[in-house]
């Protein structure tokens, strides 16, 4: 066999059903980009940025390592995480795949390329918040985000998924507390544009992340997790998410740097806040730090939607100095296309 290249389609690779060798990719990707949906248009034009000649591809980024900008990955990179992603779950040749994310953002991509590379036979289908919704076979592997796998866990309990992964936001307790009661396995991953999707993965109920093959973690003196990932980037990737590091291979995520509430001298994480209240708030919600003259900053609830009382007691979970000092209601929060909220343009509707 040839030495293995981002150039090489798996032989067991194959697309809704069918077995597709690279001179027929390019064929499929002008038909998707001239006579498919948006969606499609999206495989097509991916299709042909992975075939043709230039060694990378280009991303924007979302902002966890910094200001967002466009990067660029070597296929390469993406070769490589996509066999480290095959050794950490176990995936192989022939296995099957539900491909159900937007192919414009990198998880997207990457399903692409593990399916081209490892040699899945990959369905996919539109992105939608309810991606099982019309379907009835069975997968051996998929990836969604919280959004989707809440959506679907009438159709999880039914196995028809045997390893999912979730990431792109956080999952929530009481979304964990849901995922825990299924009979399958899934993943809750850590990871970015930068890393490539992700570089680390733990079961949910479990509170550490563990690191795919060829990486390892640190920290630095802002206790903010740096990855050595010498297969992805030649640089260590400096991030602003604060762990509690166990190890080189292994860390439990705390929050982010950017959001920290420093009130009155004590540093709150509004995430860890956010997460005590995720049983106990029917809407969406987050908490974030707000201008205070005698505090330096207070801790505010900002609920999404229409005004509705609260009551004091929902706040007993929380530490005396992590109780919100105000509540704020905005009535659609902005949010990215996966559906994650953007906290600093929500908080710009209020200004």
């Amino acid at each position: 066999m040839d030495k293995l290249t981002y150039k090489n389609i798996h032989n067991r690779f194959k697309l809704n059903g069918y077995h597709i060798t690279r001179d027929e990719i390019f064929y499929v990707a002008y038909c998707f980009i001239k006579e498919g949906e948006p969606f499609e248009q999206h495989v097509g034009n991916f299709l042909l940025d992975w075939f043709d000649d230039k060694s990378y591809i280009e991303l924007k980024t979302s902002g966890t390592t910094g200001t967002p900008k466009v990067i660029k990955i070597e296929k390469k990179a993406m070769l490589d995480s996509a066999i480290a992603t095959g050794d950490f779950f176990g995936l192989q040749p022939g296995d099957t795949m539900l491909h159900c994310l937007p192919t414009n953002y990198v998880a997207g991509k990457m399903m692409f390329v593990r399916s081209l590379i490892l040699g899945l036979e990959m369905k996919f289908v539109e992105p939608t918040s309810d991606p099982l919704k019309d379907i009835d076979e069975e997968f051996d592997f998929c990836a969604m985000v919280p959004l989707q796998a809440k959506n679907s866990l009438e159709k999880l309990k039914k196995k028809q998924i045997k390893k999912l992964i979730i990431g792109g936001v956080k999952v929530h307790k009481a979304l964990e507390q849901e995922l825990e009661k299924l009979p399958i396995d899934i993943y809750e991953t850590y990871g970015m544009t930068e890393t490539i999707t992700h570089i680390a993965a733990k079961k949910i109920g479990e509170e550490a992340f563990t690191v795919l093959p060829n990486v390892k973690v640190s920290v630095d003196d802002r206790h903010c997790l740096v990855i050595d990932a010498k297969n992805i980037s030649k640089d260590k990737i400096v991030t602003n998410d604060i762990v509690n590091l166990i190890s080189d291979t292994q860390f439990a995520w705390e929050g982010r740097f950017d959001n920290v509430i420093n009130s009155g001298g004590v540093k709150l994480m509004p995430e860890q806040i956010e997460d005590k209240l995720s049983t106990l708030i029917p809407r969406r919600y987050f908490v974030s730090g707000q201008a205070d003259e005698i505090l330096g900053e207070k801790a505010v609830l900002y609920v999404e939607g229409e005004p509705f009382a609260i009551d004091d007691s929902v706040f007993s979970v929380l530490d005396k100095f992590e109780i919100p000092k105000e509540i704020v209601f905005i009535t659609k929060f902005q949010e990215t296309a996966t559906g994650k909220i953007l906290r600093k343009e929500s908080l710009e509707i209020v200004a």
